[in-house]
């Protein structure tokens, strides 16, 4: 089979090369797949990769041998997965406890723009707890986590501000629930009572200051790559008191959450934001225009008829 391999050379970061198909492990089925989503967080990885690394973790395709153990889907079933690694491939082999089964309305394009970052924003509301009525800030909002979150905030009773730089990208936000939008978290109309931060540098501490008294700030990201400087003596200017969390999406099973988001976007009630759909033969491009951040909410390459 082919799959697409690191380089190492940050002007083409993959290749395609020949490798064996894998064979799954008992609780493992063998996917192949349709469709896949490069994440902005794995084109930092390929910087450095690891030796015999094989990228990969938001897929779509069809069960072609099920599970050894008799868990998970049967064969022919269509399915969304979150592999721990290795889905740039024509195949892949997914543990069954990050499977959903796609029902006919969910294409395989859609259905691959679900993982990492739909259960990332599923599992970050879930930790922010009771949303209604809640006012929100929301940081970094145009990638795929950012459209996922807004939408799902909206639903929950949220008022969500979201912080993006380009006019297009805060309509869209707008048009999937958002209250307001703006360009940078100082400029941001408080107080709120969640910030939801995944940017770095600057915002954290601008965030920080919009928070009511006693608020929560989850801190999930650092997309700017800039370290974050909070001064003591700022603080004293803010909310009289605020909690700050560190929050990361990882933990199996993955496979409920996955159903989840699968079963909304069915019923209309989620809508991936798909900024770029490609053949897998555009990868490498795809990679640095998702880096730079020249694409909106996600990236999709297709493999075989799924193009």
């Amino acid at each position: 089979m082919r799959q697409l391999i690191p380089t190492g050379d940050p002007r083409r970061p993959v290749a395609f090369a020949e490798a064996a198909q894998p064979v799954p492990a008992p609780d493992e089925a063998l996917v192949r797949v349709e469709a896949f989503a490069p994440n902005r967080g794995e084109t930092f990885l390929l910087e450095r990769p690891v030796p015999g690394a094989r990228p990969g973790k938001d897929i779509a395709g069809l069960v072609v041998q099920p599970a050894a153990d008799g868990s998970g889907p049967r064969a022919g079933t269509r399915v969304a997965g979150h592999p721990p690694h290795g889905g740039w491939a024509e195949y892949a082999a997914v543990p069954t406890h990050s499977l959903a089964a796609l029902p006919d309305g969910v294409d395989s394009v859609r259905a691959a723009a679900l993982p990492l970052a739909g259960i990332t924003a599923l599992r970050l509301l879930r930790a922010a707890g009771n949303l209604v009525a809640a006012r929100v800030l929301l940081t970094g909002a145009s990638g795929g986590v950012g459209h996922y979150l807004t939408e799902l905030a909206a639903a929950a009773g949220a008022e969500t501000t979201v912080v993006t730089a380009t006019p297009g990208r805060a309509a869209r936000l707008l048009e999937l629930g958002a209250a307001a939008a703006v360009r940078g978290a100082a400029d941001a109309r408080g107080p709120f009572d969640v910030v939801l931060e995944s940017t770095g540098g600057a915002e954290l501490p601008a965030a920080l200051s919009r928070l009511v008294p006693g608020g929560t700030l989850i801190w999930f990201g650092q997309a700017s790559r800039t370290p974050v400087t909070l001064d003591f003596f700022d603080l004293l200017g803010g909310p009289a008191g605020a909690t700050v969390r560190h929050f990361h999406y990882a933990g199996a099973p993955y496979a409920p959450d996955l159903a989840a988001l699968v079963r909304l976007v069915d019923n209309g009630r989620l809508h991936p934001e798909i900024g770029r759909v490609a053949d897998w033969a555009e990868t490498a491009a795809t990679l640095a225009d998702l880096r730079e951040r020249r694409i909106r909410g996600k990236a999709v390459l297709t493999i075989g008829a799924a193009a």
